[in-house]
């Protein structure tokens, strides 16, 4: 039986497998004539470089439903990097705008930025989107921003429209559509979903009430998807984090900005496979360990900016609700793991939630220590505010450095 239940307050847009994706496809071209697209794709020089970039680039040849394309190339500091990835993404023509935010152009407008008191000293993806945002918002005439990976292993053009439609789509209003996906191979992956956020938020349920901000978190299937589609304006007014929480912090943000009636996740694929992150339980600083760690500091404090107070006796409930609720997943996934014949490491998975349950505690003492935690970045509308026309110097920037580095 096809899987078409709604449950809570998003909309899931299901592939029931009942359309071909060609009608789609039709569907899209017609609607961003009304409802042009922007794409962001954060690549550093190791993406680049890896084998799925390349075919990403040739497969976005083909997608001639968005008008521009931004590349944002970042964790790159040579001119050599920045000639290979204008040469990588040759296949998409002139509608690509290579973003180098590593570039002495790209450096100087960072440091204006930091002389002039926003915080925007720490690179990363978090950064590289929130750049993007800014150079897309300088033209006016686009309606939307769809944000995907540049690491996908084998990437199709479906999942680009199937993200994109929602949002340009004239019969649907939605201001923000999640990605969501099934992430395996011969094992299950996404670990961190599986195995922390959602009993994590689970735990916080039973252990805080029903916040519908938790309520919320709860209805995405794959929160910590990179891939998502928002407006223009929400992304003028929604903050970014910096750190591994750049995903959960993103829906912390779409919740506070807009309705959530106004919020949608979408089934892209079947499968998904990308890069994936070492578990690092040895070092907490590194790796999944890392991730998890800025992800629980970050539902916290989203929590706590609600007004919900936590004390030392809440944190030692919510570690060992989550621990049974994380114990009792693993029987389910090892139970699912076998009826469709894929591998499993019930042992491993025990050592990654005994990890998670630490930070848990660590997490409790580190945000009394520090409530506020690492800023995000600035919204949009603050930096315009004091710099109206920055979003056109980062167009200017991608035209010089195109002159210099490559014409």
């Amino acid at each position: 039986m096809p899987d078409f239940a709604q449950r809570g307050p998003i909309t899931t847009l299901h592939d029931l497998g009942t359309v071909e994706i060609g009608t789609l496809e039709a569907e899209l071209r017609e609607s961003v004539r009304r409802s042009p697209i922007g794409l962001v794709l954060p690549i550093t020089a190791s993406d680049m470089r890896a084998a799925p970039f390349a075919n990403i680039t040739q497969k976005l040849g083909e997608a001639d439903y968005v008008d521009t394309v931004t590349v944002v190339l970042n964790r790159a500091d040579s001119p050599e990097d920045y000639r290979e990835a204008a040469r990588l993404c040759a296949p998409m023509g002139d509608r690509v705008q290579l973003l180098w935010t590593d570039g002495p152009r790209g450096t100087a407008a960072l440091n204006e930025l930091l002389e002039a008191g926003f915080d925007v000293s720490k690179p990363g993806k978090g950064r590289a989107v929130w750049f993007a945002f800014g150079h897309l918002l300088a033209d006016i005439k686009l309606k939307a921003f769809v944000l995907q990976d540049g690491d996908i292993v084998g990437y199709d053009n479906e999942m680009l429209i199937r993200l994109s439609l929602p949002m340009a789509h004239p019969g649907m209003d939605f201001d923000f559509c999640k990605a969501y996906y099934a992430r395996c191979t011969n094992k299950m992956h996404g670990r961190v979903v599986r195995l922390l956020v959602v009993p994590f938020v689970r735990a916080l349920i039973t252990v805080m009430g029903n916040d519908p901000y938790l309520v919320f978190l709860r209805s995405f299937r794959y929160p910590l998807a990179g891939e998502f589609a928002i407006t223009s304006t929400l992304a003028r007014s929604n903050r970014i984090p910096c750190d591994w929480g750049l995903e959960v912090g993103t829906l912390s943000e779409v919740f506070r900005n807009t309705s959530p009636k106004r919020v949608a996740q979408v089934d892209i694929a079947r499968l998904y496979e990308h890069k994936h992150q070492p578990l690092s339980l040895e070092d907490p600083t590194t790796g999944l360990m890392k991730m998890a760690s800025d992800i629980l500091r970050n539902i916290i404090r989203t929590l706590a900016s609600r007004g919900t107070v936590f004390g030392t006796g809440h944190f030692i409930s919510l570690r060992s609700a989550y621990l049974r609720l994380a114990q009792d997943a693993i029987r389910q996934y090892h139970a699912d793991s076998l009826m469709n014949g894929l591998d499993y490491d019930r042992h491993s998975e025990e050592q990654a939630i005994e990890g998670f349950a630490e930070l848990i505690t660590q997490t409790g003492q580190a945000v009394s220590d520090d409530p506020s935690g690492e800023p995000a970045l600035p919204t949009w509308t603050r930096v315009m505010t004091a710099f109206p026309e920055f979003p056109l110097r980062l167009r200017e920037i991608v035209k010089l450095d195109r002159e210099e580095y490559l014409d």
